[in-house]
């Protein structure tokens, strides 16, 4: 899809009147702040691995999803 380029100002009045504003916006360059991937390794000790995919199991999700959720709940504990 080829972005069209139009003022901020009518970009939102369009916005405003509920227009589809979407083929305006340059998508493929677009970021989420502060949501930037970062990888890390951490080692566990296999019982904490085989209690984490038993608890991912259960939920229907990923290992990974587990840890993610996890440590965010310690990081931000009132942000449930």
């Amino acid at each position: 899809m080829e972005e069209k380029s139009i003022s901020a100002e009518e970009f939102d009045t369009l916005f405003d009147q509920g227009e589809d504003v979407v083929e305006y916006l340059a998508v493929k360059k677009a970021e989420r702040p502060g949501l930037k991937q970062r990888r890390v390794s951490v080692d566990f000790p296999a019982w904490m691995v085989h209690e984490l995919d038993r608890e991912a199991q259960r939920l229907g999700i990923t290992r990974q999803s587990v840890i993610k959720y996890w440590i965010s709940e310690k990081l931000h504990p009132s942000a449930e």
